[in-house]
C-alpha cells in the first residue's frame, strides 16, 4: 500500500509540475496567485512547486506586479536558457535546424542540402556532425540540451518500431534504425514525430496560444499535412498519422495519389499538381528537373507580382487548400487553424484570404464559434521548431502522448534514399 501511495504522490507531482511550466510558458509573466486560479491547484501546492523549480533554475523571479490595494505579487517567468533542444527537419530537399531554448524561442537556425541520394549511415553522419558544429558555434553546454527531435513527411507505422518514410511519394526506400543511431552517437534522446504534427506542438509551444484551444496547423511543404493540439495535447491517433488531411478526396474521379487513393487535395492542389499544371500552361518556371518546392516558389512570387497566369492556378489550389481546411475544422471543431510549411511560407497571403472566407461561410459550427486562421510567423523552420517543442514539452510538461523515444531501445526506422535513388 505504501509503495501505491508514493506512485500516486509522484504522479500528482509530476502533473502539478507540468500544469504550472505550461502556464508560466504561455502567460510570459505571472504570479503565484493568478498560478492557482489558473490551474485549480492549491497555494500550498503552488508554493512548493514554484520553489522547486527555482530551485532547478526553470522558472525566476522578476519583479513585482503593481499593487491592487495589498502587497505587490511576485511575477515569475520561466528562465529560457536553462534548457535548449535541437530540432532537425528531415527531408529530401533540405535538413532544417534549430536549436531552441525552454521558451520556445529560437537561437540559432541553419539548412543544409537534403538527403538525395545520400544512403543512410552517411545521413546519419551529417546530422551527427552539424548539431556537433553548433554546439561550438553557439556556446551551448552539452548538460543543458535536452534531446534532439527528429522530424519528417509521414507516413509514420508503429508498434514497438517506428519506421518513418521520408519522402513518401519517392522510390527506392530503405528502411533505417535513424533515430537510435543518431541517439547513439550524440549520447542523448531522439524523439522522432510527423513534421505537420511538430508544427502544431511548435506553434501552441511558442506561438502564445491558450492552453484551451483546439489548434490546426495546415502544413504544406512538397506535400499537405495537418496536425492537431487540443488542450496542449497532440492528438496522433492510433498510429501517429492523424490528420493526414492532405489525403481528403475532393475529386472522386481526380489523379492517383501517391498513398493509393484518387483525388486527395494533395493531388489535386499540392505543389507537384500546381507546377505540373504551370508548366502544361507554358509558365516559365526555369529548368525542369529542380525539386517541386522550388518550381512552386517560383511560380508563387510570380503570383504576388500580378502575373494573372500564376494567380489564377494558384487561386484554384487555394480553392481545394480551403475545401481541405472545412474538413479539417469541421471534423476537429478547431477555432484556430495555423497555415504553415515551406511552400504557405511564401505564397500564405494567396492562400489566407481564400480560405478565411470559405470557413467564414461554410464551417458547420460558425454559430457557435469562428475559427481564426493565420500564417504561421515561421513558416519555413516550422517543423523543426516544433521538433525542438516536442522534445520541451517530452521532458519538461510531460502528457500523455504516443510519440516514441528510444529510451527503452526500441528500434526507431526511419526511411531514407538508398544511394542512388
Amino acid at each position: 500500500m505504501t509503495r501505491v501511495s508514493t506512485e500516486s504522490a509522484g504522479a500528482q507531482q509530476t502533473r502539478s509540475r507540468s500544469a504550472i511550466l505550461d502556464v508560466v510558458r504561455a502567460a510570459g509573466t505571472i504570479s503565484r496567485v493568478e498560478l492557482t486560479r489558473a490551474t485549480g491547484l492549491t497555494g500550498a501546492t503552488v508554493s512548493t512547486v514554484v520553489r522547486r523549480l527555482i530551485d532547478e533554475g526553470l522558472i525566476v523571479e522578476v519583479g513585482r506586479a503593481e499593487s491592487t490595494g495589498g502587497k505587490p505579487r511576485t511575477l515569475l517567468r520561466l528562465e529560457p536558457r536553462a534548457r535548449f533542444a535541437v530540432g532537425v527537419h528531415l527531408d529530401v530537399a533540405g535538413i532544417t535546424y534549430v536549436l531552441a531554448n525552454l521558451g520556445g524561442g529560437v537561437v540559432a537556425r541553419w539548412r543544409t542540402a537534403g538527403t538525395a541520394g545520400d544512403g543512410p549511415e552517411d545521413v546519419v553522419a551529417r546530422v551527427v556532425a552539424e548539431i556537433g558544429d553548433m554546439f561550438s558555434r553557439v556556446g551551448v553546454e552539452k548538460d543543458r540540451l535536452l534531446g534532439v527531435g527528429l522530424v519528417g513527411p509521414g507516413p509514420l507505422s508503429g508498434g514497438t518500431a517506428v519506421t518513418w518514410v521520408a519522402d513518401p511519394a519517392s522510390s527506392g526506400m530503405a528502411p533505417f534504425p535513424f533515430g537510435e543511431a543518431i541517439e547513439a552517437a550524440l549520447d542523448m534522446p531522439v524523439l522522432l514525430d510527423n513534421d505537420a504534427t511538430a508544427a502544431a506542438v511548435g506553434e501552441y509551444w511558442a506561438g502564445g496560444i491558450e492552453s484551451t484551444s483546439a489548434l490546426g496547423a495546415l502544413y504544406m511543404g512538397a506535400g499537405i499535412g495537418g496536425g492537431v493540439v487540443v488542450g496542449g495535447v497532440a492528438f496522433r491517433g492510433a498510429s501517429s498519422n492523424a490528420a493526414e488531411i492532405g489525403h481528403v478526396c475532393v475529386d472522386l474521379a481526380g489523379p492517383e495519389c501517391w498513398c493509393g487513393a484518387r483525388g486527395c487535395v494533395e493531388a489535386v492542389a499540392g505543389p507537384a499538381a500546381v507546377v505540373a499544371a504551370a508548366r502544361a500552361r507554358g509558365v516559365d518556371l526555369g529548368p525542369a528537373g529542380r525539386p517541386a518546392a522550388e518550381d512552386f516558389a517560383t511560380l508563387a512570387r510570380a503570383a504576388l507580382r500580378g502575373d494573372a497566369v500564376a494567380s489564377s492556378i494558384l487561386e484554384f489550389s487555394a480553392r481545394y487548400v480551403a475545401v481541405a481546411a472545412q474538413t479539417f475544422a469541421n471534423l476537429m471543431d478547431l477555432d484556430l487553424i495555423v497555415l504553415t510549411g515551406p511552400a504557405f511560407g511564401i505564397a500564405g497571403s494567396l492562400y489566407l484570404p481564400v480560405v478565411t472566407e470559405h470557413l467564414e461561410r461554410a464551417f458547420f459550427a460558425r454559430d457557435s464559434h469562428p475559427v481564426h486562421v493565420r500564417i504561421s510567423s515561421s513558416a519555413h523552420e516550422a517543423a523543426a521548431i516544433g521538433a525542438a517543442a516536442l522534445v520541451l514539452q517530452s521532458e519538461l510538461a510531460p502528457r500523455p502522448t504516443t510519440v516514441r523515444m528510444p529510451a527503452e531501445r526500441h528500434v526507431a526506422s526511419v526511411a531514407v534514399p538508398a544511394p542512388g535513388a
